[in-house]
Parts: C-alpha cells; sequence; structure tokens
C-alpha cells in the first residue's frame, strides 16, 4: 500500500481489477486468461505484495482449482471417459473443460486479491465519501470487506485462550473438531458484542447527523489515474472490437 501503485486512486485498481474480469469472462483461450494471471503476479510484484500474494494464492484458489481439476478429470463422467479404477476414470474432455474453468477463476481472483491487497479500507471509505455515496451504503461496504480479517483475528484470540487453559488445539481433525465446536459460541456471541459497540461508538460520533462531515483523511486523484483508466478503457474497446479471444 505504501508503494507507488498502492497510492493508485481505488477507483483507478477497481477499473484494472473490471478490465481483467471482463476480458476473463468473455475470453475462451486459456493463454489469455494465464496471461491476465501475469499480470497480476507484475501487478503484486511491483506493489511489493508479492510474498503475501502467493501465500494467499497457494492457501485458497490453488486449491479450489486443484480440487475441480481432479472432480472433472477423475470423477466426472463423460462421453469419452475411460475407466482406471473402481469411480475413477480418465476424461479429455474433463481435462479441457477443467483447464478451461480453473484458468478463468486463476485469472479473475488473482486481480481481486491484488486489489484489496493493495487497497486500505480507509482508501475506499474516503473515494466513496467523495463519490457521495450514502453513509450506510458505505459503511456496510466497509463492514463486509473487514469481516473476514476481524473474524479471523478473533478466532484466532480465542484459541489461544482455548490453548492457555488447556485445550488441545492442534493434532488430528478431530482434535481439531472438538476445539473448533466450542470455539463457535463465544465467537458468535463476541461478534455480537462488538457489533452492539460499533454502533454504540457511530451514533457517538454523529453517524445519524444530516450535516456533512469534515474528513481528516483524504486521497486524491492524480493525471496518471485517469491515464490508466483511459487505457483502460481503450484496451476493452479495441479486445471487443477486434473480437473477444
Amino acid at each position: 500500500m505504501h508503494s507507488m501503485i498502492g497510492r493508485w486512486y481505488p477507483s483507478t485498481k477497481l477499473m484494472i481489477v473490471l478490465t481483467v474480469i471482463i476480458i476473463s469472462m468473455f475470453s475462451t483461450i486459456p493463454t489469455v486468461q494465464y496471461f491476465l494471471f501475469g499480470l497480476a503476479l507484475l501487478l503484486s510484484l511491483f506493489s511489493g505484495t508479492f510474498a503475501n500474494f502467493l501465500k494467499t494464492f497457494f492457501k485458497s484458489i490453488f486449491i479450489i482449482v486443484l480440487f475441480i481439476f481432479l472432480v472433472q478429470v477423475f470423477i466426472v463422467q463423460n462421453e469419452d471417459s475411460q475407466k482406471i479404477w473402481w469411480f475413477i476414470g480418465y476424461s479429455q474432455m474433463g481435462m479441457d473443460t477443467s483447464i478451461g474453468l480453473s484458468s478463468r477463476i486463476v485469472a479473475i481472483s488473482s486481480i481481486i486479491i491484488w486489489f484489496f491487497q493493495v487497497t486500505s479500507v480507509k482508501d475506499i471509505i474516503s473515494s466513496l465519501e467523495k463519490a457521495r455515496i450514502p453513509k450506510k451504503a458505505t459503511f456496510v461496504i466497509a463492514s463486509t470487506i473487514q469481516l473476514v480479517p476481524q473474524m479471523t483475528k478473533l478466532s484466532q484470540t480465542i484459541t489461544d485462550a482455548q490453548r492457555a487453559r488447556g485445550i488441545e488445539t492442534e493434532g488430528s481433525v478431530i482434535t481439531r473438531m472438538k476445539a473448533f465446536i466450542p470455539m463457535m459460541g463465544p465467537l458468535v456471541l463476541t461478534s455480537i458484542q462488538q457489533t452492539d459497540e460499533r454502533v454504540l461508538t457511530l451514533e457517538a460520533r454523529g453517524f445519524s447527523s444530516p450535516v456533512r462531515k469534515t474528513a481528516f483523511y483524504s486521497i486524491k486523484k492524480t493525471m496518471f489515474d485517469y491515464v490508466v483508466v483511459l487505457l483502460c478503457l481503450a484496451i476493452l474497446v479495441a479486445y471487443f472490437i477486434g473480437g473477444p479471444l
């Protein structure tokens, strides 16, 4: 977020994301999808988030893509399926389907991961306020973005507290399930309590007041932001005029 790319205006980075998503949705060639994935890698590299990008990708998207590949190729029955053992077979049609589907997932998810890793929540909120988005809608969007990190941090705190009390939280799957089920109660109750506290805090700060608020943090668009947006629009126009690949 402190790199030159990280300081771009949120709508500029969002335009890059939309450009990649639109091209990926209309493209039927896996090579184009992998090119878009390479673009996300380059953006994360120049943004200084390459290590975090790979960590997030392999912990989430890679597992999904691997699951889709195994199911489509070896489990799903197609016309050309050749039986290998029991219910497991091999299908070239399944291979082609898995490559097309997984490449599109990789291209779209990778650029979304990059966007949230280089864009802070306060930048998003500031840009939404400047766009005259209603305060309630801005609050809902910001809360949704922060939901997963907050829940992850809270669950880790509860897990550490359980471990400090001598409860086994590591080991086999059964052991982890035994530790996970008792954690759900405190997690849900604490989340509800934090929601009530957040509502009281917002009301104390005049969230419902009809007057316009004074922002102490503000971001501005630069000429480079406009250039990037125009470049993305030109790429989309050229892509559809030339015919989707």
